[in-house]
C-alpha cells in the first residue's frame, strides 16, 4: 500500500476555529515537493498558505473552494512513495501550479487562480489585465471582483451575470467582511462610544518634513511620512491620559503601561489594523520601517496574528481617500481611536491676521464607560499641541 501522508488545517491563532479554502493551488494528480504550497485558507483575521508536508503525489483534495473546515480537519493526502515524473520541477522555487496557468500563457502574464479564471468569465473580466495581490502576484477571486477599475473588461462573451434586467449579484461574504461586520455592531452594542473633534495646523510639520526629507530617506533608507508624528504625538498624549489605554474587562480596567499602536491600512482583502509594537521606544525613523514593512505584508497578505493581537490604540487614516470628517468605531476592546482626515487649505485666524494654512480634522472615539469627555477633549489638545509643535516631540516635552 502506498504511504499517504495526511495534510491538515493547522492551528490558525488564539480564538480562531475554522477556515475557509480560498484557492487550491494544487490539483490531483500533481507532483509536489516538500513545504510547496498546497492550499490558501482565509480567515476572518488573515490569510494563510499551506504546505506539503512531504514531496508526492497529491491524491485527494477534501473540500471545494469556498467550503469551510476546522482546525485539525483533514484537507488533502499525499502519496509520499510516488516520484516525480520525468521533467517535474524538484524544487519549490521552480513549481509552477498547472491549475493557476493563464489561458493563453506568455512569459509576463500572471498566474490566475482557479476561482480567478472563474470569476472572471463570469464577468467578462480579461485577468491578465489585472494586479494580482496574492503571493508572487497571483490573481485572486478578490482582484477580479475589484470591477472596472482594476480590469479591463474582454470582447466578453454573454454570462449569467451580464444577462439583460439582471440587476442584482448576490456573493458570499468574506471571513475578513463577516468579521468585521460582527466586531462593528459589536463595538456599538457593548460599549458607549462617543466622539469628539479639533483641528491641528499641519505648517509645522510639513516645514520640518519637508526640509529633512531627503536627509531622512538617505541616512534611515525610510520616507519621512506624516504618520511617524501621530504615532509619536499619540503616545504622548496617551501617556498624559491613561485611560484611553486602558480597557474594560468585566469589573476591572486594565491600564496599559505598554504602547502598542495600530495602524489601519488596506489590505489584499480589506481593512486590516497591525500593530507597531512599544511605539514609545521606536525612533521616527523606527516607526516609519515599521509601518512600511506591515503595509507591504498587508497588501500581500501575508500578516501573521501576531502582527494583528494586542493593539492598545488605534490610528486609523482615512485622509488618504479624501474624507474630510468622520467618527472612527472603536476597535475593541480598546477604549480609544483617532480619526485622521485630509489636509484641506483653509483660511484660518493668525495673531489676528487671517492666513491660508494646511488644516486637518481630528477625531476621537472614546468608550465613555471609561474615558471622561473632559480626557478626551485634553487627549485631542495634546495632539494638536504636539502636531503644531513638533520640537515638542523630539525634546519629549
Amino acid at each position: 500500500m502506498p504511504q499517504l501522508n495526511q495534510v491538515k488545517v493547522p492551528e490558525l491563532g488564539e480564538s480562531i476555529t475554522e477556515a475557509i479554502i480560498a484557492t487550491w493551488l494544487r490539483g490531483v494528480g500533481e507532483y509536489v515537493n516538500a513545504d510547496d504550497p498546497i492550499v490558501e485558507l482565509e480567515t476572518d483575521k488573515i490569510t494563510v498558505e499551506v504546505p506539503a508536508p512531504s514531496a508526492g503525489v497529491l491524491v485527494e483534495l477534501m473540500g471545494d473552494e469556498g467550503s469551510t473546515v476546522n482546525v485539525g480537519a483533514l484537507i488533502a493526502t499525499i502519496d509520499a512513495e510516488a516520484s516525480a515524473p520525468a521533467g517535474a520541477p524538484t524544487t519549490a522555487s521552480d513549481a509552477t501550479p498547472a491549475a493557476a496557468e493563464p489561458a493563453g500563457p506568455s512569459n509576463d502574464a500572471p498566474a490566475v487562480m482557479p476561482a480567478a479564471r472563474a470569476e472572471a468569465q463570469r464577468r467578462g473580466v480579461d485577468p491578465s489585465m489585472v494586479g494580482g495581490t496574492g503571493r508572487g502576484g497571483r490573481v485572486l477571486k478578490e482582484d477580479i471582483m475589484r470591477g472596472p477599475s482594476a480590469a479591463t473588461k474582454m470582447p466578453a462573451a454573454p454570462s449569467a451575470a451580464a444577462l439583460p434586467g439582471e440587476r442584482e449579484e448576490r456573493v458570499r461574504m468574506t471571513p475578513l467582511r463577516k468579521r468585521i461586520a460582527e466586531r462593528l455592531v459589536g463595538a456599538q452594542q457593548e460599549a458607549a462610544i462617543l466622539t469628539t473633534f479639533n483641528e491641528c495646523d499641519m505648517s509645522e510639520v510639513m516645514n520640518l518634513r519637508k526640509k529633512y526629507k531627503d536627509q531622512f530617506l538617505d541616512k534611515h533608507g525610510v520616507k519621512l511620512g506624516f504618520m511617524s508624528f501621530f504615532v509619536k504625538a499619540a503616545v504622548k498624549a496617551l501617556q498624559s491620559c491613561p485611560a484611553v489605554n486602558a480597557e474594560i474587562d468585566g469589573e476591572e480596567i486594565i491600564y496599559k503601561r505598554h504602547y502598542d499602536v495600530g495602524v489601519a491600512v488596506g489590505g489584499g482583502k480589506g481593512l486590516v489594523v497591525p500593530v507597531i509594537r512599544d511605539a514609545d521606544a521606536r525612533s521616527f525613523a523606527g516607526i516609519e520601517a515599521e509601518i512600511g514593512r506591515l503595509a507591504g505584508l498587508a497588501k500581500n497578505n501575508r500578516l501573521t496574528i501576531a502582527d494583528l493581537s494586542g493593539g492598545t490604540f488605534t490610528i486609523s487614516n482615512g485622509g488618504i481617500y479624501g474624507s474630510m470628517l468622520s467618527t472612527p468605531i472603536l476597535n475593541p476592546p480598546q477604549s480609544g481611536i483617532l480619526g485622521l482626515h485630509n489636509i484641506v487649505e483653509r483660511p484660518v485666524a493668525v495673531r489676528g491676521n487671517v492666513e491660508i494654512r494646511p488644516i486637518m480634522y481630528l477625531a476621537l472615539s472614546y468608550d465613555h464607560r471609561l474615558v471622561d469627555g473632559r480626557e478626551a477633549v485634553q487627549f485631542l489638545v495634546d495632539i494638536k499641541s504636539s502636531i503644531e509643535d513638533p520640537r515638542r516631540l523630539m525634546l519629549e516635552v
